[in-house]
């Protein structure tokens, strides 16, 4: 049955279309004006929207409401209230007011805090986003909130990013004006988020604690066949996964999510999906729906949806690209650089300033990035490296060599690709390639940050993103509006930012040991480890950028350290608790019972010919035994090691003795256990195989 997209896209949707037909119009004005230039709302006005979004809501077959928010797990959260209600007369009403939209009172105590609120302490507010659009799913009108503690304190990841979109319109619009505009009332940051995944058949999976209780196999030897015929990437995809990214897709349009492009990625059982460019904010918002009903959709047809970075150690893991860009209210991408970049002054200034903003905060992106899941991803070929960097491509690093030399650029005239094939046309070949090494690399008009991971929500890299950028505007423009010459002034300004932060360019392979040391002799940092990047988000500089632009307080800083570090030390924890349940209890009676069947044959083999000394049986008894015995010395020594994990003083000293030790303990245990399974037979291995997995889906 055809599907009419353009009937359904939005239908769940309590949009601007929605709210213009329903609402009286000096509500339908305020709400508006409200979301534009951030007046407040009153009670009166509340109660009108509520009105209408409760009948809307009931039409659409909703029995419940929740106030759906983004706390520090990373995850989305909401507790459900029904409509109903009785009133004096014991009779049943449907109650929804302004009150409950405006503000809802989740317990603050059980979401991480980071040692912002004692557990006693549970009293937590969350506040109506009118900026990103109510919607109904499974049943409840979900309204989109921020969440903070009954001090104030943030515990969200939407609270900052609206902030860093203030810091960043603000300190926009200054430099537009600068260059005449004064029709821009609004700038505001642009992304699209690539969402990469793997599926895998559910009956095949439910025998694996492993992805059961951490997502990703913890144990698996290198399957016959991987990724090296490179014949999964853009392949045709299989039916069983079309079917389900057609519901996927269906789905995701009812909730008004643009989901544009689906293909299968590189490694066997992977796929991605990428949507339309929206604002930041809401972009964050649809990308935890998408991640949510990938994985509620994928149970539906029998599959599991595995968003961990590194699911199979043998192949590619997953990531998501973060294209930002910067775009006004009327229209027009600040990052687009035209047909001749060289002229456009706007532009190469927006330009140097994200130039400018990564060098000087490269650590915060880094951190943006780090988690215990993303540790095994980057720099693996297949992700970019830890070192930030950004690739320009050629023609744009030779118009800013030129304008840092104060030399007229010469230029490049497009050319147009000749194929050789008479019956295929020519188009324009475009000025850059692509550098898929690179951690974020300028793609035509955007910047693609590619160092995400795909379980990640894109909300902490983008308030970043927007915040460091909205310093080096705000220097720019310090700058430039009391400048007496303003022309001069920019060329000047431009050339003295590009010339002091382009040791942040490369437009190499950033896969290659030689741009390892090439970035060492640059003074670029290198935090391999999630251990390594986390501490530097309470450096000084960091804490005064997020202070002066009125982010993220000392305090919240400290207490997200507290919370990122803490993470990584129980997620290391679960995999090694995992790991010792899956070696001791199923690996290692399998493998015994192996030998014992072998020596059993052995046994008999001897009785019958009692010349034979020496049999494929002993050979193969004598590997097992020698594996069995590092496999057990590996239990040992990592059970060892999760009794005395804790004792540190703190949370870094924690989460390091589980990178430096428990980490190191698990990859011994693995590899003895993977080298067991290239030698049992596979009736007699206790679970499925990479092989099995891998190619569960026909």
């Amino acid at each position: 049955m055809a599907i009419d997209i353009p009937s359904i896209y939005g239908s769940l949707v309590f949009n601007d279309n929605v709210m213009r037909e329903r609402l009286p119009v000096e509500v339908y004005t305020s709400l508006k004006q409200a979301v534009e230039d951030g007046t407040p709302l009153t009670l009166d006005i509340a109660n009108e929207v509520a009105k209408a979004m409760k009948e809307w809501a009931l039409e659409n077959g909703a029995t419940h409401y929740t106030h759906w928010f983004q706390p520090m797990t990373g995850i989305t959260a909401e507790k459900h209230d029904s409509f109903l209600d009785i009133n004096k007369q014991g009779n049943v009403i449907m109650k929804f007011n302004g009150k409950a939209l405006i503000k809802g009172e989740p317990d603050a105590s059980s979401f991480p805090s980071g040692g912002l609120r004692a557990t006693f302490e549970a009293r937590g507010y969350t506040a109506w986003d009118a900026s990103s659009y109510a919607f109904i799913k499974d049943g409840s009108l979900c309204i989109p909130t921020a969440f903070c503690s009954y001090g104030g304190e943030i515990l969200d990841k939407k609270t900052p990013l609206l902030r860093s979109m203030d810091a960043l319109n603000k300190q926009s619009l200054r430099i537009v004006k600068l260059f005449g505009n004064d029709t821009v009332k609004k700038i505001s940051a642009t992304v699209g988020a690539e969402q990469e995944y793997f599926l895998i058949d559910k009956k095949i999976s439910e025998s694996r604690l492993d992805i059961i209780h951490c997502g990703r196999t913890l144990f698996g030897a290198k399957p016959p066949k991987g990724q090296e015929m490179e014949d999964h990437y853009f392949g045709a995809i299989k039916h069983r996964v079309s079917e389900f990214m057609k519901d996927l897709d269906k789905e995701l349009w009812k909730l008004g999510v643009p989901s544009k492009t689906k293909h299968n990625e590189a490694a066997p059982a992977q796929h991605e999906l990428a949507p339309v460019f929206t604002t930041v904010n809401i972009a964050t918002d649809q990308n935890q729906l998408t991640m949510e009903l990938m994985k509620s959709l994928a149970h539906k047809h029998g599959m599991v949806c595995l968003l961990h970075e590194k699911p199979f150690a043998a192949v590619n893991g997953s990531g998501k690209h973060n294209n930002w860009s910067i775009s006004t209210d009327t229209g027009k991408n600040l990052l687009e650089p035209g047909d001749n970049p060289y002229e456009n002054a706007q532009f190469l200034l927006f330009l140097t300033a994200v130039i400018k903003a990564v060098d000087e905060y490269q650590d915060l992106l880094r951190l943006s990035a780090a988690s215990a899941g993303n540790d095994h991803r980057l720099g693996g070929n297949e992700a970019p490296p830890a070192i930030v960097s950004i690739f320009l491509g050629d023609e744009l690093t030779e118009i800013l060599e030129a304008v840092e030399k104060h030399a007229k650029y010469k230029g490049k005239k497009k050319s147009d690709m000749k194929i050789g094939v008479s019956v295929l046309p020519s188009f324009p070949k475009d000025t850059t390639d692509r550098n898929r090494t690179s951690p974020m690399a300028f793609t035509g008009n955007k910047f693609e940050f590619r160092m995400l991971g795909s379980s990640f929500s894109i909300a902490c890299t983008n308030y970043i993103m927007n915040t460091i950028v909205a310093e080096a505007l705000k220097e720019f423009a310090d700058a430039l509006e009391g400048a007496e010459d303003f022309n001069t002034a920019l060329t000047d300004l431009i050339a003295k930012a590009y010339k002091k932060h382009k040791r942040i360019i490369y437009n190499g392979n950033s896969y290659s040991q030689e741009w390892v040391e090439e970035a060492r002799k640059r003074g670029l940092s290198n935090y391999i480890s999630t251990v390594d990047a986390l501490p530097h988000f309470t450096d000084e500089k960091n804490v005064k950028l997020l202070e002066s632009h009125g982010i993220l307080s000392k305090n919240e800083i400290v207490s997200r350290t507290e919370i990122l570090l803490d993470s990584y030390s129980k997620t290391v924890n679960i995999e090694a608790l995992t790991m010792l349940e899956m070696a001791k209890k199923q690996i290692l009676p399998s493998v015994l019972s192996y030998e014992r069947r072998l020596v059993e044959m052995a046994l008999n083999k001897k009785r019958l010919d009692e010349a034979i000394d020496r049999s494929v049986e002993v050979d193969l008894i004598n590997k097992l035994s020698a594996l069995t015995a590092k496999l057990y010395d590996a239990i040992d020594k990592l059970e060892c090691d999760t009794l005395n994990c804790n004792k540190g003083n703190n949370a870094l000293e924690i989460a390091k003795f589980y990178h430096n030790v428990v980490c190191v303990e698990m990859k011994n245990l693995r590899e003895a256990a993977d080298s067991l399974e290239g030698l049992v037979g596979k009736k007699h291995w206790p679970f499925p195989t990479y092989a099995d997995l891998l190619y569960s889906i026909n």
